[in-house]
């Protein structure tokens, strides 16, 4: 959740307090903010106003005029595909917050899909954005998958903690019952492209995983950051190695929501990395 509400004009952020009474004045939704039609709104939630975003379709964006012509291709593409966002889940810390949506829209074929989309957001302790990253596939728009290069450095100092750097240990050493032990009974894992490619319960986390790890190893992630709430636990992370074969690094987001059991209850995937030749799903 971005942009904060008390630099749009009084009718929204009447709204926003009105919805959220105990964390009003808090934040706007990063789709809502841009449908807001408030583009110099925006640039006034940035640190001194200078904007810095990164997503799949754009790019990286800089600066105050390619910000304003980004809002407007994103508002554009919004309305041309006639996308409604569902919410799905918000991480928030002091520093930086995780917000999970599903857009509803049509594709590039004109079929109704839908996209998963985490927005990462750094922000200063006055609340000031320093940097927006925006994730999704491009496979249920398009039906192929865009390189994405990595957005951030691996950070040597970053901890993963509990269950879900169990979680990641066994993913990266390709053990099968190390991952599956990690998870609750009944927990599902949902793929970058959504849909159909969502798994539930051992049986069929079982198949995805081997199938994951049919190319001769684990898939090892490049840590770059950590935002857990304690209920969830989002890693922005680079994919370099998927079992025995090298991929250009490539940028993703993963969140992983912990049970009542202390153990996984779900985990969301966010980006568009193929497996080199093993299977045509897309998880990390």
């Amino acid at each position: 959740m971005p942009w904060m509400p008390e630099v749009f004009t009084a009718p929204i952020a009447e709204a926003r307090r009105e919805q959220d009474a105990p964390r009003a004045n808090d934040a706007v939704p990063y789709y809502e903010g841009i449908m807001a039609e408030e583009p110099d709104a925006l640039v006034r939630s940035f640190a001194r106003q200078q904007p810095v975003l990164d997503d799949p379709r754009s790019g990286h964006v800089e600066g105050t005029g390619a910000f304003a012509s980004f809002v407007a291709d994103q508002l554009a593409w919004l309305r041309g595909r006639d996308a409604v966002v569902e919410n799905v889940a918000l991480t928030r810390t002091l520093t930086r917050t995780v917000e999970e949506v599903v857009l509803r829209m049509l594709s590039d074929k004109g079929e109704r899909v839908e996209l998963p989309v985490a927005v990462v957001s750094d922000r200063n302790p006055n609340r000031t954005l320093k940097a927006v990253r925006v994730y999704h596939s491009m496979w249920p728009l398009t039906g192929g998958h865009r390189v994405r290069p990595a957005l951030l450095p691996k950070d040597p100092s970053v901890v993963v903690p509990d269950v879900v750097g169990d979680y990641q240990r066994a993913l990266a050493a390709g053990d099968l019952e190390g991952v599956l032990a990690t998870y609750e009974e009944g927990a599902y894992v949902r793929e970058p492209s959504g849909g159909e490619y969502v798994y539930r319960g051992k049986e069929q986390l079982r198949e995805i995983y081997s199938a994951q790890f049919a190319n001769g190893g684990g898939i090892p992630l490049e840590h770059c950051t950590v935002t857990d709430d304690g209920v969830r636990c989002a890693i922005e992370f680079n994919s370099v190695l998927w079992g025995v074969t090298e991929i250009p690094a490539q940028a993703g987001v993963a969140v992983y929501e912990r049970g009542k059991s202390g153990r996984l209850a779900g985990g969301r995937i966010y980006d568009d990395v193929a497996p080199p030749a093993v299977s045509d799903t897309s998880m990390d």
